[in-house]
């Protein structure tokens, strides 16, 4: 991996660093905007070191409004026009969400990665889309704006995800074994044995419970996982342990296309015969046993191998002791280098940077692409 910060083909941007780097995330919760100002050091790309500093992270939640139009769209149930409008709101709350920061933190950044809100991922047919219109960014901060940086990899026949494989490499390093758990909206694993990078995602996340916790407890999400306190249905959760996507090989990715709102539909009559805390603790468990099962293609456990837990997910207590029981061999701790909610804004600001250098931000092996690609597209002032 190299980089030519010197020659970077981006307007705008110190020859010789550092940059301030803006770094938009929308995950697959649908629960807002992570916005993360990241100080880089363009030529640290050179030694797997570009990240100097957090500067300044702001989470801006969705109105209620704006969520059930990306979980309408993340189910397949808006027209064409609906979407078009759906990409400037989205637009505008990214925007908007960036300006606060900016005004908070008294950082002017260079530039700006966004990713966008996902609202459907077909890695079968190569086709991604993430929705939040990029030039109202650009105007907004007046500063180049980089975006849409999953379809080249999927362009070159990769999954376009995992890409935090990368920035996981960059914010740990390479001196010890360690596996990063990523418990979002769906559920990811990165890993560095001491020699060999690897990354995929692994099962549901949240994406199931919090459905769940809006369908039958009124809330967005079960805040640490109180109400999950059931017994859990073995038998139901084995049935759903048989999906295609658990025997399937790495490289793979899924999304709210599989484990969504329609998956919950059709097993809605099995889990409505339990006690709603039933219900919860059988859904927390199938997001547990999913990390377990994912986690034993590691055996043997490389020695010294550190876990590490990030996202909304880590704060599910219930999760967190299901997972404990069904993998003991690797205990987790809560990873709290970064802020709640900051680590994938943060990678994402990585990322961008990386495309600005010419540095690609893709891992062949872990994506199923080609060839290792640079990303994204760009939104210039």
């Amino acid at each position: 991996m190299s980089s030519n910060p010197s020659n970077q083909r981006i307007p705008g941007l110190p020859e010789h660093g550092p940059w301030h780097v803006l770094g938009l995330m929308s995950g697959t919760s649908a629960d807002g905007v992570d916005a993360a100002l990241v100080e880089v050091d363009p030529h640290g790309f050179q030694g797997d070191l570009p990240f100097r500093a957090l500067l300044a992270h702001r989470h801006e939640p969705y109105p209620m409004e704006l969520r059930e139009g990306v979980m309408e769209a993340a189910a397949d149930r808006l027209r064409p026009s609906e979407i078009t409008v759906l990409q400037r709101r989205l637009g505008n709350h990214h925007a908007h969400a960036a300006d606060l920061l900016v005004k908070e933190s008294g950082f002017a950044p260079h530039m700006a990665a966004l990713h966008g809100q996902t609202i459907q991922h077909h890695p079968q047919d190569g086709a991604t889309l993430q929705l939040a219109d990029p030039f109202v960014l650009c105007e907004v901060l007046h500063c180049p704006v980089v975006f849409d940086l999953r379809r080249m990899d999927m362009a070159l026949g990769g999954q376009g995800a995992p890409l935090v494989t990368l920035t996981e490499l960059w914010l740990r390093g390479r001196a010890e074994p360690w596996t990063a758990l990523n418990l979002g909206g769906i559920a990811n694993i990165t890993v560095w044995d001491g020699a060999y990078l690897r990354a995929w995602d692994v099962g549901p996340g949240m994406s199931l419970l919090d459905l769940a916790a809006e369908k039958w407890l009124g809330i967005p999400f079960d805040p640490k996982g109180a109400y999950a306190s059931g017994k859990v249905d073995e038998e139901l959760l084995a049935r759903w342990m048989t999906h295609p996507f658990f025997s399937a090989a790495p490289p793979k990715s899924t999304g709210r296309e599989i484990f969504g709102s329609a998956w919950l539909q059709t097993e809605s009559d099995p889990l409505e015969s339990l006690p709603l805390p039933d219900r919860l603790a059988t859904l927390a468990a199938f997001t547990a046993q999913s990390v377990a099962s994912e986690l034993r293609r590691l055996d043997p456990l490389p020695a010294g191998l550190r876990g590490l837990a990030s996202g909304g997910g880590a704060q599910h207590l219930r999760v967190r002791q299901e997972l404990a029981a069904r993998f003991p061999e690797l205990p987790f701790a809560d990873d709290h280098q970064f802020p709640n909610g900051a680590r994938e804004a943060v990678s994402w600001a990585l990322l961008g940077a990386a495309s600005a250098c010419g540095v690609a931000g893709t891992v062949p092996e872990v994506t199923g692409a080609s060839r290792a690609a640079v990303l994204g597209a760009w939104a210039l002032p």
